[in-house]
């Protein structure tokens, strides 16, 4: 159920052909200027942008072939100093949502031990979600969930970390402070309008203006086009596929209850076969008794 913020989003303007929500655009950008992704994941995950010593992205390929396939996934994963991160952007709510994004987490988290490695060599590992839509029944924009003590709140590990970011719950891009790098990275994944942009490169800083000028050119290549096109075409093919499996799984369980339904009205319409047997008997026998 979006909230009355979602819903009382102005959407007046020019809008945008392709918005930063777009998977295709969102791996091909940040694959070519890594160092916008690498400022981004510091923001993030609130890490000096200084500190980080080890950055790089291990799987730039977006081959054409896997984009064609359903289902198939556009997210970002890198080695971050001594962590794993995986990044990605998701616009369909397509139900169960927190136990994806752990069931993602278990297989980055167990992938990263070589086989014969100690447990202990496992990397912390932090999935990082951008969703259009909303989760938690809450004000806050970022929900950050770790694996605790249920009373004291200790944690198992540090290892585990999976962050949220709710699109729909932003403010106007016109009240998004300048001064929160998070919420001008937000802002600009929410965008919608070119006037949007226009306002997030007046006032975001050189890192929003690089940022906005990197989604122009990559937006801009046959490439991009390309992809995205075929990735529209593969996203149509899951809005079908999952309304047909939807429609299937209701058509069978109508079938399922029509028949036990029949069986029902079988099993009363014989008992009143047999009960009207009985009253025949029945008034046979006080017929004879009374001669």
């Amino acid at each position: 159920m979006p909230s009355k913020k979602s819903a009382d989003r102005k959407t007046k303007g020019t809008k945008l052909e392709y918005t930063f929500k777009s998977d295709v655009l969102f791996k091909m950008l940040f694959r070519e200027h890594q160092h916008l992704l690498k400022r981004l994941i510091a923001v993030l995950l609130e890490i000096p942008f200084e500190s980080i010593s080890q950055f790089y992205i291990t799987n730039t390929e977006i081959p054409p072939e896997e984009i064609g396939k359903k289902f198939c996934r556009l997210d970002i994963n890198m080695v971050v100093d001594d962590k794993r991160v995986n990044l990605e952007i998701q616009v369909e709510d397509e139900g169960n949502f927190p136990e994806r994004a752990l069931f993602h987490f278990a297989r980055v988290y167990s992938a990263s031990l070589p086989a014969g490695e100690n447990y202990a060599e496992l990397p912390r590992t932090i999935i990082i979600s951008i969703i259009d839509f909303e989760l938690w029944d809450c004000e806050e924009v970022h929900s950050e969930f770790q694996v605790l003590e249920v009373k004291r709140h200790t944690p198992l590990t540090d290892k585990c970390g999976l962050h949220f970011f709710e699109l729909p719950k932003m403010p106007e891009v016109e009240t998004i402070n300048p001064g929160s790098e998070k919420d001008l990275w937000l802002a600009l994944f929410n965008a919608e309008t070119e006037e949007e942009l226009e306002e997030l490169s007046r006032n975001g800083g050189a890192v929003m203006g690089e940022a906005i000028q990197a989604y122009r050119g990559v937006t801009a290549t046959e490439e991009f086009r390309n992809l995205e096109w075929l990735r529209a075409k593969t996203r149509r093919d899951e809005s079908n596929a999952l309304s047909n499996a939807r429609k299937q799984e209701r058509q069978q369980r109508d079938e399922h209850w029509q028949g036990v339904v029949a069986e029902k009205d079988t099993a009363l319409a014989n008992k009143d076969a047999e009960n009207a047997e009985l009253r025949t008997q029945l008034a046979e026998l006080q017929s004879q008794l009374k001669k």
